[in-house]
């Protein structure tokens, strides 16, 4: 299964790449399915990000990781966001 992963602001430091695409070979993984590949792939810098982050699929805000990603999927990384 494709999708893709986009990174913003510090999430997008940390990976060191604005969006990549993932080959998963589970037909319906969940959010944490592709969060641990995500870490696999680019290891601690990553790894330190993701448990502050908030996470978009398909522009809809995820709550539960356990969400079912479907194929051509968008998942939006966004870690906190300082403003004012």
């Amino acid at each position: 299964m494709r999708l893709t992963v986009r990174y913003f602001a510090g999430a997008r430091a940390a990976a060191g790449v604005a969006d990549e695409s993932f080959e998963l070979p589970d037909p319906a993984p969940t959010v944490a399915a592709v969060l641990a590949a995500v870490g696999a792939r680019h290891g601690d810098r990553v790894n330190r990000v993701l448990p502050a982050c908030s996470f978009l699929l398909d522009g809809v805000a995820v709550r539960d990781l356990d969400t079912t990603v479907c194929p051509e999927s968008q998942l939006d990384v966004l870690p906190p966001f300082a403003g004012g």
